[in-house]
Parts: C-alpha cells; sequence; structure tokens
C-alpha cells in the first residue's frame, strides 16, 4: 500500500533531521567551548585594544582566543609528555643497570646500538656467512669494507674486511680480513644479523628459500 502525504513528509523531516542534527551538535559545542574559553579571556584585553581593532565584533576576538588558548594547551601537554618520558625512561634505565647481571647486558648491547646504530650503520654493509674460529666452525659475521686499501698490497688473493662480533655481548668481537672465496654473502638485514648475533641464534629471522619457491611455483604450474 503506497504511503500516505503525511507519512511521506514525516519521513522526509526524519531524514532531514538526521542529517541536519550531527551539524547543529557540532556548531552548538563550538560555540559553548567559544564563549566558554574566548568569553571570559577576550573582556581581559578588549579595554587595551587599539580603537580600530576594538571596533571588530567580539566574536572575531573570542574564536581567536579560543584557538590561541587550545594551541597553548596543546603545547603545554605536548611539552610535559616529552620530558615526562624522557624522565620515566632515564629512571628505568637506571633500575634496570641496577640489576645484577642484566645491568651489564643492557649496557653492553646499548653501547653496541650507540656504535652501530642508524647513524652509522653504512658501517656494516652486508651480513655475512665465514668460518671462525676454526675451519668448519661457522659463525655471522659483518662486512664492514671491500676496498684495496693497504694491506690488500700485502695479499697474494682479494680479501674484505669482516666484524665478527662476540656474543651475547656483541660490543667486542674480532676484525679479520678473510679470503673473498671464504665470505658467504647472506640475504638477511644487519638489523636481523644483530639480533640473531645479540640472541645468540634463538632469534631467526624469517627467511623463504628462493629456489625452493620457485620449484614449488614450477611443480603447481
Amino acid at each position: 500500500m503506497p504511503e500516505s502525504r503525511f507519512t511521506s513528509l514525516r519521513n522526509a523531516f526524519l531524514t532531514g533531521l538526521l542529517l541536519v542534527a550531527p551539524l547543529v551538535v557540532t556548531i552548538w559545542a563550538l560555540r559553548l567551548i567559544i564563549g566558554f574559553v574566548g568569553g571570559s579571556i577576550t573582556p581581559l584585553f578588549s579595554p587595551y585594544l587599539p580603537d580600530a581593532l576594538s571596533q571588530l565584533p567580539s566574536i572575531v576576538w573570542d574564536i581567536l582566543t579560543t584557538v590561541i588558548a587550545l594551541a597553548l594547551v596543546t603545547l603545554l601537554g605536548y611539552v610535559s609528555r616529552l620530558f615526562l618520558g624522557q624522565f620515566v625512561g632515564a629512571v628505568a634505565e637506571r633500575f634496570i643497570q641496577g640489576i645484577p647481571g642484566v645491568g651489564g647486558f643492557y649496557n653492553s648491547v646499548k653501547q653496541f646500538i650507540e656504535t652501530f646504530g642508524a647513524k652509522d650503520r653504512t658501517q656494516f654493509s652486508k651480513v655475512v656467512l665465514v668460518q671462525f674460529p676454526r675451519e668448519g666452525a661457522y659463525t655471522i659475521g659483518f662486512l664492514t669494507n671491500t676496498g684495496k686499501g693497504e694491506p690488500n698490497r700485502h695479499f697474494a688473493e682479494e680479501r674484505w674486511a669482516v666484524f665478527v662480533p662476540t656474543c651475547p655481548s656483541p660490543v667486542n668481537g674480532f676484525f679479520l680480513y678473510l679470503p673473498v672465496t671464504e665470505i658467504t654473502e647472506l640475504a638477511m638485514s644487519v638489523g636481523d644479523g644483530m639480533k640473531t648475533v645479540i640472541s645468540c641464534g634463538a632469534v631467526l629471522p624469517h627467511w623463504s628459500d628462493p629456489v625452493a619457491a620457485k620449484a614449488s611455483l614450477e611443480h603447481k604450474a
């Protein structure tokens, strides 16, 4: 049964009300905030305004002072959060350093990150696999240089500079010139290599064998 004219008008009114209501509530909230904040601040300085500026409608000054007040509150919150975060971080760091055993490890990792962190990560160009400390025993190292420096003039074959860190404290390690043929470059990132060393191999980055993946795709085809 077709709806009556009254029902049609009622439905149209309710639809329009649903569309307008959020806008009306938003405007009402803004006016309330501006009236409360700006209306409280504007009278404090309006008597000192030049005649040319005092002729402007009060709503303009209410809006301006509200924006400034909200900006200052936001800035205050940001600054306090920044300093509070630094304070909490410093307290937490002192607490960790005071734990026997854990403090030494924490300082070692912190020093390692500061020495070979994001700003100096170019010192480690690649993660490599080398035989160390004896033939047949392999460990992870970091390739630091492949240049033809003075030491290479004394080698019968091309050698690259490799840093082999100790674990779980990777701050110390061994610096070696190894033949290129004895260095296996890995696909993992420097960050993943650091995690592997620090965890003594307990944390291994995700890796998929490209050869096996290709063979699997060919098999499915």
